[in-house]
């Protein structure tokens, strides 16, 4: 009776483990359906700035401008964006092991990282590396105006001549089933070159082109953070939806499997009981 019991108890214990899976899994699909849409809204702006970088970038000289400046590669700063929540499958643990692999692809060149997100700060900080920065639990309320803070620190470092190199590794959302793990070089910004054929369009400009496309750089800086950023949080919730799906449904699995297991039980303890009173019957007759 007492291992009836305890399969009772951890048969309410699965349920209530699986109302909570089945709640995060409801909360997840409705962050991510926003997250998406920010993502989607956001891409037109990116697109059309790009079509104004290009017709500027026809009109001035670029090497001018310190972000386009390459030189030899001896310092990179490595930009980390992770989540800041674990129960999201294998999101975060693949990040690390991208960062890893990069880090140790580039042992004969300096290293310094920028942890967005409290999982890849953790996983650092604990191992006794020195952030140039970090950014945790920022993605509940994403704003742009934390892509334009990173966007500063990087800009600074980079014309600052601290670091030769900036590279970005984060989740690209391609879809809620897939997550696209991503490294792109941010810094310096490759020349901006129209496309052979290109018609381009004439802008009227109240400034002069070469001011316009100084600030616009540094802003297409910002913008591609931002993107990042939010590519991160939409990959980030479809993975932790499928992960409390995946849940959802091995906890109905192992309730069937219990409750199926607690039947036999019982049935074992009252047949059990039967032959204990048929057999003291024949033993009375």
């Amino acid at each position: 009776m007492a291992n009836l019991l305890e399969v009772r108890r951890r048969i309410r214990t699965v349920k209530n483990i699986q109302q909570i899976t089945r709640a995060m899994k409801m909360v997840a699909a409705a962050r991510l359906r926003r997250a998406q849409d920010r993502v989607i809204n956001a891409r037109p702006y990116a697109n059309q700035m790009l079509s104004v970088l290009g017709s500027l970038a026809a009109r001035v000289e670029q090497r001018v401008h310190p972000l386009l400046a390459e030189r030899e590669i001896k310092t990179i700063l490595l930009v980390l964006v992770t989540g800041d929540k674990g129960l999201a499958g294998a999101f975060n643990t693949n990040l690390i092991r991208a960062a890893q692999n990069y880090i140790a692809e580039h042992q004969g060149q300096k290293i310094c990282m920028l942890a967005v997100g409290r999982k890849g700060r953790d996983f650092y900080t604990k191992r006794g590396w020195s952030l140039v920065g970090e950014y945790a639990n920022i993605f509940s309320r994403l704003e742009f105006s934390h892509a334009q803070e990173i966007a500063r620190v990087i800009v600074d470092l980079y014309t600052r001549e601290e670091v030769d190199a900036v590279d970005f590794i984060y989740n690209e959302s391609k879809s809620i089933l897939v997550q696209r793990l991503t490294e792109e070089r941010y810094l310096p910004i490759k020349p901006i070159k129209p496309t052979e054929g290109e018609v381009l369009i004439d802008y009227i400009y109240e400034q002069p082109p070469a001011e316009i496309f100084k600030v616009l750089l540094e802003r297409y800086i910002e913008i591609e953070v931002y993107r990042a950023l939010l590519e991160s949080a939409a990959a980030e919730f479809a993975a932790r939806m499928t992960a409390m799906d995946a849940a959802t449904n091995n906890a109905g699995e192992m309730i069937d499997s219990l409750t199926l297991h607690m039947n036999r039980v019982r049935q074992a303890a009252i047949t059990k009981e039967i032959i204990e009173i048929v057999s003291g019957a024949g033993a009375q007759g």
